[in-house]
């Protein structure tokens, strides 16, 4: 455990102090583009910060390398290699886009052959659970399989980065989460490569995302950018696919069914909101006939705000579903009734209902008062305060 800190707090600090070196070089240089008509902010700021997670990425990595409890995983294996080089294409592709606008196609190419890469290298989907035994597919399947999966994992998290914080505090949460659900791994079942990357990979994320924060909170002086986000993706999903599709859940725990199903259900309750956001996002484009990649303000950030919700309030509503259903899906891991987990997971829903509904009919109210929405029959403005 003190391994995976001390690799957290590394890459926490070059993260920070990277940041703040490209913060001062693109104020120096203008490098801050225009405010675009879907963009929340309405001052130029730069969106170079994915450059120094990048950095911090690459010192977690090597500073990994220092310590005793990663060695086997070094010396016995080239995965970690592979996961700097698709780091580093994404990165390079990243920062292109964020400083020339790249066209989609060359993007989801970047992001294809950064995926491709992983999986060449092992880092593939090569079973899953189906009760007590496993489904392996062919070879062909489960390499396309995994750069699916993770592709679509990368534009899931890139699609929510629309917010000062939002992709960031999401990271740690949900890293957060998936580090001590590989901890449990460990304990239950024994230390292995492919958990031992997992834990490390997201140890690493929440260290950069933690270092980059105090940049990105609202108000941002600096933004991750495409380069931040594809990378957070990328490295949620390494993890994801590291431990879901080489690890038998079965062995866990027999007498609890769903648990055998965790090291699925997790990454994807985690992954929620982005992956709804990202769905959404493409069924709305694709029936107005646009590219599933074309920008728009209808994402489900900008629904928060436009219900009236502060910028600081519609983070912190994702931040709280996050944490609601990470905490289920560990509870679900841990005890040994269902019980608990379904109180916690009915009460967290029934709490972020309320804080992301209650501000919409107050917007609402004010609305009808200053004559700019109809009042429902036979209400006053008052009336309509009143039931509100």
């Amino acid at each position: 455990m003190l391994s995976f800190l001390l690799v957290a707090l590394a890459a926490a600090a070059v993260t920070a102090v990277a940041s703040a070196a490209l913060l001062r070089l693109s104020r120096r240089f203008r490098l801050a583009p225009e405010v675009r008509e879907r963009d929340v902010h309405r001052t130029p700021t730069p969106r170079l910060g994915g450059i120094a997670m990048f950095v911090g990425i690459i010192v977690g990595c090597l500073f990994a390398t220092t310590q005793d409890d990663f060695s086997t995983l070094f010396a016995l294996s080239t995965q970690v290699w592979a996961i700097l080089g698709a780091c580093t294409l994404i990165a390079a592709v990243g920062v292109l886009d964020d400083l020339f606008d790249l066209d989609w196609m060359i993007k989801l190419a970047g992001q294809l052959a950064a995926s491709g890469l992983l999986a060449w290298q092992g880092i593939q989907i090569v079973s899953l659970p189906f009760g007590d035994t496993q489904i392996v597919a062919s070879a062909t399947m489960n390499f396309a399989l995994t750069v699916f999966l993770m592709t679509l994992v990368m534009n899931a998290v890139n699609f929510i980065d629309g917010l000062d914080g939002l992709v960031a505090g999401f990271a740690i949460i949900s890293n957060s989460a998936f580090f001590l659900y590989t901890q449990l791994l460990t304990d239950r079942s024994g230390e292995t490569p492919a958990v031992t990357l997992a834990g490390l990979i997201a140890a690493i994320v929440v260290g950069v995302c933690v270092g980059f924060l105090p940049f990105n909170w609202h108000r941002a002086k600096m933004f991750m950018g495409d380069t931040g986000a594809l990378l957070v993706g990328l490295l949620m999903a390494t993890s994801t696919v590291s431990v879901t599709g080489q690890l038998n859940p079965a062995v866990l725990d027999q007498k609890l069914v769903l648990a055998s199903y965790i090291p699925i259900i997790l990454p994807v309750a985690v992954l929620a909101l982005p992956l709804a956001d990202f769905s959404l996002a493409v069924l709305r484009r694709l029936r107005a006939g646009q590219s599933p990649f074309a920008a728009d303000r209808k994402h489900l950030h900008h629904r928060l705000l436009d219900m009236g919700h502060s910028q600081v309030q519609a983070v912190s509503i994702f931040y709280l579903w996050t944490a609601v259903i990470s905490l289920a899906c560990l509870l679900v891991f841990t005890m040994r009734s269902f019980a608990l987990p379904f109180a916690v997971l009915f009460a967290g829903t029934a709490l972020c209902l309320v804080v992301t509904l209650v501000p919409a009919s107050r917007l609402r109210a004010g609305l009808a008062r200053r004559g700019l929405l109809p009042l429902r029959a036979g209400k006053t403005p008052a009336d309509e305060r009143t039931s509100e």
